[in-house]
Order: C-alpha cells, then structure tokens, then sequence
C-alpha cells in the first residue's frame, strides 16, 4: 500500500512540474509574441527615417559641405 502511496505523490508532483512548465511556456511565447511586434515597429521606424535621409542614395558624404560657415 505504501508504494501505491508513493506513486500517487510522484504522480502529483509531476502533474504540478508540468503545470508550471505549461504556463512558463505560454509566458514565454507571450514575451516573444511582444518582442516581435516591437522589432516590427522598430524595423518600419527606420524605414520611415532612411526615406526622411536628404541623400539616401548610399553615396559617400563630403564632411566639407556640413562645415559651419565660419570655418
């Protein structure tokens, strides 16, 4: 009777190790879910800024053009 006893504890103990990994991963998933639509926004933010650039064609910049006129 005493290993009967001792199974059903392990038994509820695994259930209970189970629970709580189940909602850790539904946590986990939730985070990640969050996490890309933020990247999304980020990624469109700084589409939308590179199209603001005045010269967005990639070319070298001449440092000389941005000197303040008393120089």
């Amino acid at each position: 009777m005493d290993s009967t006893s001792d199974t059903d504890q392990r038994l509820t103990e695994l259930e209970i190790k189970a629970s709580y990994s189940e909602d850790l991963l539904e946590q986990l998933n939730l985070t990640i879910y969050r996490q890309q639509l933020q990247i999304d926004a980020l990624l469109h933010d700084l589409q939308q800024l590179r199209q603001q650039q005045p010269d967005s064609s990639g070319a070298p910049r001449n440092l000389r053009d941005e000197l303040p006129p008393h120089y």
